[in-house]
């Protein structure tokens, strides 16, 4: 018995001893690591090659993303075409009783304005624009001031033009002298004074005599990006470029179909000088000067290095009105060479002449051409036919462009273009964070071949029962939050682990000008009042996105639930970047796990996270923003906490071989 109760001691003290050593090895860095999730990365060799024009920029005259937004103009209604009754916009200055005004069709400057603006002043007695909810003001700033102006006989020969606070103050004044009875073009400069920037200002022109004279084409433009005489305001260009775009597709969506076939996106009357464009109505609810035409979108993508995705009106608009293909169609398909040639064509041709006296001597690059938009409203299914005629005539014309069907195979089957085989296809993607969750696995089924997919309008919202097109949704933020940056960081890693598919992809709607009245969809990536602009959650994600990425996709073995992943590299450096996605409430440790390569790596983090309803306005531009810090150098296993409702870019350098 003494003997057994030895025996049975010594197998406890053996099995205090493994218990013991079993405690100490778990509680060990090494066996931590080991037991955390895995992100597993073959490194070993690429999966397939990035698109060079992955990332880009999808814009449209909806929100004011033109007209009061990216187009640097100050003067809204400028023509005195937004309301055919009264010159909306334009008030008598300085009071009610100083001179009245009259919408004028007799005597107008030319076909483009037939209505010009008459004021008869009292003396000092002028006529004030209140702008795009209000005037920016900038100290110490030259504005370029353009308009056509007569008096009547005995009218005034001098005019003033003011920038002048609401309480009366006055920023700038220049006066112009020659008025007479005829049109003429007047451009002078005003330099503010020093004063606190606002955009509580109006803009005046007044006479210094009692009288009556008239005003067409009133323009007022503060410094615009790289001085463009016609240019883009300054602070979105400079947002835009940091989205690293590669490509921008224009002239939009709806904006280029027109709400009928007669307002349309009429290209060739958005050329020439401002008072050449009679401007159109938008099927946004409110009226496009065209001040941002043809050549300034091609100049866009020329002063931030993209290339032009061109679309083409294809003979279909928003309420309905459809151009049957055959001898119907043949003047749109004329148009859409025509205009073809004014991008690419040498002098030597009509429209590369055209664009040439416009100012732009050398053709521009122009790889795409997409064939309408959003097509498969059309109830009648006649894009098919429609899609043939533009097709044949445009690859006869053009044989090295690739032509993009607007139906992609998000839509049903019995719409696809199956005549002849499109060398891309739009598809198109407006759904809740939860539904992108659901589908992040969508393109890894589609079969790889002679047909590339453009994704050409995306956004994530945080509630399926509010869609960006219903009334509700209007009454929430203009911008989207981090629970909606959650989801637009999981497509993004979806598109990106098939970014030899996905030739390019761009959010929509991209600018807002957030004042009441002013937005007609939401969410939106960047917002702005006349003075001041925010990047959302989104947009910093989306140029995190675009900014580190590779040219060669790496394949994801291994990933956490509720964890999404993406990871490409840099052929030439060997630099890899890896996105991850902790989209759910809880902090989640990994370890980043690279096979295939040997070395050590270090690197950096960039991470964006917050609470799903954390985000940025005008009042608190960067409540969300990323944050950076430092990675410890590894050699296989990069351990993290990813933090819960986070974003995550690794930038993994590797660093001299191990020997």
């Amino acid at each position: 018995m003494e003997i057994s109760q030895k025996r049975a001691a010594d197998v406890n003290i053996r099995i205090m001893k493994h218990f013991i050593a079993l405690i100490l090895a778990l509680s060990s860095p090494l066996a931590f690591a080991s037991a955390q999730p895995e992100i597993g990365i073959d490194a070993g060799s690429a999966k397939a090659r990035v698109s060079p024009l992955h990332h880009g920029l999808m814009t449209e005259e909806i929100n004011h993303c033109y007209d009061g937004g990216l187009y640097a103009e100050v003067i809204q209604n400028r023509s005195f075409n937004d309301d055919e009754k009264k010159p909306v916009h334009w008030s008598a200055f300085p009071s009610e009783h100083s001179s009245k005004l009259t919408m004028d069709r007799e005597g107008s400057l030319n076909a483009s304005q037939p209505i010009s603006l008459r004021i008869d002043a009292e003396k000092l007695g002028g006529v004030a624009n209140d702008g795009y909810w209000g005037i920016p003001v900038y100290p110490k700033t030259k504005y370029k001031i353009r308009f056509f102006a007569r008096a009547a006989q005995g009218g005034p020969k001098v005019l003033s033009a003011k920038l002048v606070g609401d309480d009366g103050t006055l920023y700038g004044k220049v006066r112009i002298a020659g008025v007479d009875s005829s049109w003429k073009k007047f451009e002078c400069e005003l330099t503010t004074k020093d004063i606190k920037p606002t955009a509580k200002a109006k803009f005046a022109i007044v006479s210094e005599k009692a009288g009556a004279f008239w005003l067409s084409t009133v323009s007022v433009l503060p410094p615009t990006w790289k001085d463009r005489p016609n240019g883009m305001r300054r602070d979105l260009m400079q947002m835009l470029a940091d989205i690293h775009p590669r490509f921008l597709r224009f002239p939009g969506g709806n904006y280029l179909e027109g709400s009928t076939p007669e307002t349309r996106f009429k290209w060739k009357e958005t050329l020439g000088p401002i008072e050449e464009r009679p401007g159109h109505q938008g099927p946004w609810g409110y009226r496009s000067s065209d001040g941002v035409g043809l050549l300034e979108f091609l100049l866009w993508c020329e002063d931030l290095e993209m290339e032009p995705v061109l679309a083409v009106y294809a003979g279909y608009s928003t309420e309905g009105g459809r151009i049957n293909a055959g001898t119907d169609l043949e003047p749109f398909v004329q148009d859409a060479l025509d205009e073809i040639e004014y991008v690419t064509g040498s002098i030597d041709t009509k429209w590369g002449a055209k664009r040439a006296a416009n100012g732009h001597p050398g053709p521009f690059k122009l790889r795409y051409v997409e064939i309408g938009n959003e097509d498969w409203f059309d109830k009648s299914g006649s894009y098919r036919d429609r899609y043939v005629q533009f097709n044949d005539a445009i690859k006869k014309r053009f044989p090295a462009l690739k032509l993009i069907s607007s139906i992609g195979s998000e839509q049903k089957a019995e719409l696809l273009v199956n005549q002849r085989i499109p060398d891309v296809l739009d598809e198109h993607y407006y759904r809740s964070t939860d539904e992108f969750i659901k589908n992040a696995r969508q393109f890894e089924s589609y079969k790889r071949g002679n047909q590339e997919v453009f994704v050409g309008e995306w956004a994530a919202h945080e509630d399926a029962s509010v869609r960006p097109w219903d009334k509700g949704s209007r009454s929430l933020p203009p911008t989207p939050s981090m629970l909606a940056a959650i989801g637009d960081a999981v497509w993004m890693t979806a598109m990106e682990r098939n970014a030899d598919l996905i030739t390019m992809q761009c959010y929509a709607p991209l600018l807002v000008n957030v004042n009441p009245g002013a937005g007609q969809w939401r969410p939106n990536l960047i917002g702005y009042d006349a003075l001041r602009s925010y990047g959302s959650p989104s947009f910093y994600t989306i140029s995190l996105f675009a900014k580190y990425i590779g040219d060669e996709v790496l394949n994801i073995t291994t990933y956490p639930e509720g964890v999404h992943v993406s990871a490409t590299r840099e052929s030439k450096t060997g630099v890899i970047y890896v996105k991850v996605v902790n989209g759910t409430g809880l902090d989640k440790a990994a370890c980043i796990k690279l096979t295939g390569v040997r070395g050590t790596f270090s690197g950096r983090q960039l991470r964006i996270s917050g609470d799903n309803s954390a985000t940025n306005s005008l009042d608190n531009p960067t409540s969300v923003i990323p944050q950076e810090s430092s990675l410890a150098d590894f050699s296989e296993c990069l351990d993290l906490t990813l933090l819960r409702n986070s974003i995550n870019v690794l930038i993994l350098n590797p660093k001299k071989a191990e020997q």
